[in-house]
C-alpha cells in the first residue's frame, strides 16, 4: 500500500503543468533533491553464533522497514542532444520497526542508513519530436556506484525476556534505475524535477560484516554474524536542477529568396541639342529601350511629351510660340522613331509643352540641356 501511494504521488507530480517551454541541457549543471525512501523487507541469516541459544546458527528472520528519507547532490554535463552524464553523492535513511520469522515474537526498534556515490548516464526525451509542445522534459537513466550500509543499534525485545541487537557497517557495489521529468519554471536554467529511483545492492554474505549480540534471560550472552540478502530501495524525489549555459540556440538561417527580376522602367527621357529636334544616336538608343519595354509590361498607351528650355532663336512672345512648336517637333521625332521600333502609331499620344514645364528651374533666356527633352511614359 505504501509503495502504491508513493507511485501515485509521483505520477500526479509528473502531470502538473509548468510555465515555459522544455529545455535541453548543454554544458554544466547541478542537481539537488530529496524525498521518501522506502526499503523492501530484508532477510537476515545468522551464522557463527555462540552463547546460550545454539538454535540461532543457520536461522533466518526478516527485518521490516518503515518511514525513511533520501537526499542527493549531483554535478553533471549535458551534451545538447538529450544525453547527460553526472556524478552524485547520496544519503539514505530508514526506520526499522519489526522483525519477523523468529521462533519467539518480539518488538523491534532501530534504523539504518547508507551513503556513497553513483555515476549516472541519463537521456532527456524531447517531446517535440513526437509533435508535443509541452513545458516538460521526461528523462530516464541508469547509474552504478558504491554504498556503505550502516545499521544503527537495532534492538529486538522478545516476550521471553531475551534481547538481541543488530549493528555494523559494510560497503559494496550498488546500482540504480531512474525515471523522471523536468519542468521549466520561468527562470532561465532553473528546472523543477520529479523522480522515481530504484536502488539495488547485492547481499552481504561476508562473515563479520554485521553483528548481532544477544542477552538471554538466564544471564548468558551470545554474539554472531548477520548477513543480508539483496537490498532494494524505492525512492520518490522532488528536486531542483540548474543549468549554467542557458544561451538560446542560434536562430535557423533565413531562407534564401531569389530577388525578383527588375521591371522595365515606365518613364524615359530623351534630350536634344539647342534649337534641334533631330535625335542623336544616344537618343535613338533610349527610344529603342522604351519600345522594347512596352512589350514586357502591360502597356495600353504611350504618352510622348516634348519640352524646351526658355531660350529661343526668336526672343519675346514670338519665342514662346516658337518653343511650343519646337517641343511638338521633338515629340513627333520620338513618335516616328517608336514606330520604326515596332510600336503601333495608334498607341502613341504626343503633346508639346514648350518652355512651360522645366525640369530644372532657371532664370530667363537660359540654355539648360535638361529642359530640352522629350519624356516617354508607358501607361
Amino acid at each position: 500500500m505504501r509503495l502504491r501511494t508513493a507511485l501515485l504521488a509521483t505520477t500526479l507530480m509528473a502531470a502538473a503543468p509548468a510555465a515555459a517551454s522544455a529545455t535541453t541541457i548543454t554544458g554544466p549543471y547541478v542537481n539537488v533533491g530529496g524525498g521518501y525512501n522506502l526499503v523492501q523487507n530484508q532477510h537476515a541469516h545468522m551464522s557463527g553464533f555462540s552463547g546460550g541459544d545454539s538454535y540461532t546458527n543457520g536461522s533466518s528472520s526478516q527485518y521490516r522497514h518503515n518511514t525513511g528519507f533520501t537526499g542527493f547532490g549531483a554535478f553533471g554535463w549535458g551534451f545538447g542532444n538529450g544525453l547527460r552524464a553526472e556524478v552524485e553523492g547520496v544519503y539514505n535513511y530508514s526506520n526499522i520497526d519489526h522483525r519477523g520469522g523468529t521462533s519467539v515474537p518480539g518488538h523491534t526498534r532501530g534504523s539504518d542508513q547508507s551513503y556513497g556515490g553513483f555515476v549516472n548516464v541519463l537521456y532527456d526525451i524531447d517531446l517535440k519530436q513526437f509533435g508535443i509542445d509541452a513545458p516538460v522534459t521526461p528523462f530516464v537513466g541508469v547509474g552504478a556506484g558504491y554504498l556503505w550500509q550502516h545499521y544503527n543499534p537495532t534492538q529486538t525485545n522478545f516476550v521471553n525476556h531475551n534481547t538481541s541487537r543488530l549493528g555494523g557497517t559494510n560497503g559494496g557495489f550498488a546500482y540504480q534505475g531512474i525515471v523522471g521529468a523536468a519542468y521549466d519554471v520561468g527562470v532561465p536554467g532553473l528546472q523543477l524535477t520529479t523522480e522515481y529511483r530504484m536502488i539495488g545492492q547485492p547481499g552481504s554474505f561476508t562473515d563479520g560484516a554485521f553483528t548481532s549480540t544477544a542477552n538471554y534471560a538466564n544471564g548468558h550472552r551470545g554474539r554472531g554474524n548477520v548477513n543480508f540478502d539483496h537490498r532494494f530501495n524505492h525512492q520518490f524525489i522532488l528536486g531542483l536542477r540548474y543549468a549554467f549555459d542557458t544561451a538560446p540556440p542560434p536562430p535557423p538561417p533565413a531562407p534564401v529568396v531569389a530577388a525578383p527580376a527588375p521591371l522595365p522602367a515606365r518613364s524615359y527621357l530623351v534630350f536634344f541639342d539647342w534649337d534641334k529636334s533631330v535625335l542623336t544616336s544616344r537618343a535613338r538608343q533610349i527610344v529603342a529601350e522604351a519600345a522594347q519595354a512596352s512589350t514586357h509590361v502591360q502597356t495600353t498607351r504611350i504618352e510622348v511629351n516634348g519640352y524646351t528650355d526658355n531660350s529661343a532663336a526668336h526672343p519675346g512672345p514670338r519665342g514662346e510660340k516658337y518653343n511650343l512648336g519646337l517641343s511638338l517637333r521633338r515629340a513627333n521625332s520620338v513618335k516616328a522613331e517608336l514606330i520604326r521600333d515596332g510600336v503601333p502609331a495608334t498607341a502613341i499620344d504626343i503633346h508639346g509643352y514648350g518652355e512651360s514645364k522645366p525640369l530644372v528651374p532657371t532664370g530667363p533666356n537660359t540654355r539648360e540641356p535638361q529642359n530640352r527633352r522629350v519624356e516617354i511614359i508607358l501607361h
